[in-house]
């Protein structure tokens, strides 16, 4: 990890961590996930440098070394679009892609429509671009829904308040490299869905999971509960909400997303051309929702084949 520089971003009162690596003319920003952090794209930042590109992730407000807002509960993505916004003007980016995973898609593509002269393309993994507007997920879903009880106010603060932060992410990063939805039962907490003796995915080491433990133990999740969990609803006043730049989509074909209402269709459908018309998708077979961690060359590759076509 050596390669990999860290600084802090001053955005108004609140400094903000990222990490970079790389000096090529050409910038790609990468936008993370939960549980994830800056550190889930350790394995992209230092291919895509070595192949002549400046990588650059970064911890959202409320993460892992970048500070708490003042109002975690208040939290936005008009604030984490904000946030991105002034991250590239003081790195003094003019044009980059950004690379979204998980619930980073949507800011990624949310910023695309918003400066789209900021933007050369995005990629997403594990979520296509949906479409702002109501969450549906209660129409279909039944209440042990994992998102469902997330947004519940003080439910996964008392179950994951049982246990340390490295337990929680270790449950969660179990749970999301299954194929099938986490529901819990009614009287069943999320993380009592994983058995304290599960073991890690192979590709997910202790060394890994102290990594992430420890960014936690420092932020906490109240944040992380806000933003994305439960501020889906918001409301975002957008020009247009088709996304005109060049997309990349790639999806482990065992991810647990798949079967979210309504998601084959932004994938595999037509639907998916109505709202990114010039949109890709790829399938990595084996994949899981941690496709860039589980096989970072082939993700590496893919990344870097899509980039080639752009700049």
């Amino acid at each position: 990890m050596d390669p990999i520089q860290h600084k802090f971003v001053n955005v108004g009162a609140l400094k903000l961590h990222v990490a970079e690596t790389g000096t090529g003319p050409n910038a790609v920003v990468f936008l993370h996930g939960f549980p994830e952090i800056w550190y889930s794209w350790r394995h992209q930042m230092i291919a895509l440098a070595g192949a002549g590109f400046r990588a650059v992730s970064f911890d959202y407000r409320g993460y892992g070394l970048s500070d708490p807002p003042p109002e975690p509960d208040k939290t936005s993505w008009s604030d984490l679009l904000s946030d991105l916004l002034h991250i590239l003007d003081a790195l003094a980016l003019s044009k980059v892609f950004l690379v979204g995973k998980d619930f980073g898609a949507r800011p990624a593509y949310l910023f695309s429509i918003l400066h789209p002269e900021r933007v050369l393309g995005v990629v997403t993994l594990g979520v296509p671009y949906v479409p702002p507007g109501p969450s549906q997920y209660h129409k279909f879903l039944p209440e042990g829904f994992y998102i469902l009880r997330w947004q519940e106010p003080g439910r996964a603060e008392a179950d994951f308040g049982r246990f340390d932060a490295k337990t929680v992410v270790r449950n969660i990063y179990i749970l999301f490299s299954r194929s099938e939805i986490p529901i819990a039962n009614e009287n069943q907490e999320i993380m009592d869905l994983v058995e304290p003796d599960t073991p890690l995915p192979t590709w997910f080491t202790e060394e890994d999971l102290a990594t992430y433990g420890a960014l936690y133990e420092k932020s906490g999740f109240q944040t992380a509960l806000q933003i994305p969990y439960r501020s889906l609803g918001e409301v975002l006043s957008l020009p247009d909400p088709v996304v005109k730049v060049p997309a990349f989509l790639i999806m482990g074909g065992k991810d647990y997303v798949l079967k979210f209402p309504g998601i084959e269709d932004l994938t595999k459908g037509e639907k998916a051309k109505w709202f990114v018309p010039n949109l890709e998708v790829t399938f990595i077979p084996e994949g899981t929702h941690f496709v860039q961690e589980q096989f970072p060359e082939k993700v590496n590759q893919l990344i870097l084949d899509f980039l080639a076509k752009h700049t």
